[in-house]
């Protein structure tokens, strides 16, 4: 469905380096800084970026938006909240763990981001 996702981060190199653990817990490598001083995640066909607002002004989250990363299992997901908290991040919500949805039940884990994004690790057992 997704192409790609980008995000602004007003501090490029506090955000590679969350990233970097956060995903690096999924088993995702570490970004790649591009010629435009954009970080670039590659995997599995998809990309995630980050960057400088192109029209100068700070980067901000979306309120009410999320950003949801696959994670293969609940010890993925509990390694993901951990870098990330350990990297700059803020926990949010509830600690991770299972919660019941309109899609079945899910194991959940969120964090904002360096840049104030609302992020999340999501494990959905197998059916």
């Amino acid at each position: 469905m997704f192409s790609h996702v980008m995000l602004g981060a007003n501090d490029i190199e506090a955000s590679k380096a969350f990233y970097d653990a956060a995903l690096g817990a999924l088993g995702i490598p570490a970004g790649r800084m591009d010629d435009k001083g954009r970080v670039i995640y590659l995997h599995e066909g998809g990309l995630f970026m980050l960057t400088k607002p192109l029209n100068g002004e700070p980067a901000c989250c979306a309120n009410g938006g999320t950003l949801g990363f696959r994670a293969a299992t609940t010890e993925a997901a509990d390694a993901w909240h951990a870098a990330g908290a350990a990297h700059g991040g803020t926990p949010v919500e509830n600690p991770p763990g299972w919660r019941d949805g309109s899609f079945g039940k899910l194991y959940l884990a969120y964090l904002r981001d360096p840049a104030g994004n609302k992020i999340c690790a999501l494990h959905r057992p197998a059916a």
